[in-house]
């Protein structure tokens, strides 16, 4: 009777096993040799939150809640960046949410958590929490990193109360849009063209369904209803915290229109 060399059994068995693993992975094989010339990012915005809280709990909510963030810049002094989700997977920071008449803007952002304690309020009024700058130099630095590899352009890099007007007020006033500007992340316009459009008003405030309209064309998300209603109120507040943050009251007046006719419509 003739057996079967070592050798050739040994070979056999391993010949069988690698059989078995290829129909269990139904054989799939993919050739990445070529690259579509049509493509880009997923991810089309940064979105920019205050934890309204501190470092320790920040990190037990973003890590086991229900919400989450890809990024967490602490407040402490080396300015500590956690990276808590992939850029290519979604985190859920933004919630409800629209800009540029696009919603759910957690398929397409990347949110970017600061900590901070947002605001508290007291007998004399509400007083907000700044950022310290080492904090500040550490998102500036994150943000030119995000932008150079994921495409994502200077009008996309937006506030959470931009992109969700009606019921959050982060970064809040404090948050310093105008550091961003003068590192060359964020576009801005040139305060002499902000002058020119406020002369061009001739003193005269534009009716409410003007701000409707400009605010839309910026890309906030607003009813057009023509009448100055609460909805409204909310969004010209989240756009003057971001452009005019010494008064941010809601209120439709001079300095917001010539800051409104200063802006491009995003690109």
């Amino acid at each position: 009777m003739m057996r079967t060399p070592i050798r050739l059994s040994r070979f056999l068995m391993l010949a069988m096993v690698a059989l078995l693993a290829g129909c269990a992975t139904g054989g799939l094989r993919i050739n990445t040799d070529y690259s579509a010339r049509g493509q880009d990012s997923r991810s089309r915005y940064i979105v920019v939150h205050y934890t309204a809280g501190e470092s320790a709990r920040a990190l037990q909510v973003l890590t086991t809640g229900e919400v989450s963030a890809h990024y967490l810049i602490d407040n402490n002094a080396s300015a500590t960046i956690y990276q808590l989700v992939d850029e290519s997977r979604r985190a859920w920071h933004a919630g409800d949410s629209e800009w540029e008449g696009r919603n759910n803007l957690n398929a397409s952002s990347i949110g970017i958590e600061l900590v901070n304690r947002g605001f508290q309020d007291t007998p004399a009024g509400r007083v907000w929490y700044p950022f310290p700058q080492a904090q500040i130099d550490a998102l500036i630095l994150l943000l030119k990193d995000i932008k150079q590899r994921q495409g994502i352009t200077g009008d996309h890099i937006l506030g959470h109360s931009d992109i969700a007007p009606q019921r959050k007020l982060d970064p809040g006033p404090l948050f310093p849009w105008h550091q961003l500007a003068a590192a060359g992340v964020i576009d801005w316009p040139p305060q002499a063209l902000v002058d020119h459009r406020l002369s061009q008003l001739g003193g005269v405030v534009p009716p409410v369904n003007w701000f409707q309209e400009q605010l839309a064309r910026v890309g906030y998300s607003i009813e057009q209803t023509g009448v100055f209603d609460e909805q409204t109120k909310n969004v010209i507040a989240a756009f003057q915290m971001r452009y005019r943050q010494s008064l941010y009251d809601g209120q439709p007046d001079l300095e917001t229109a010539a800051w409104l006719m200063s802006l491009p419509a995003p690109r």
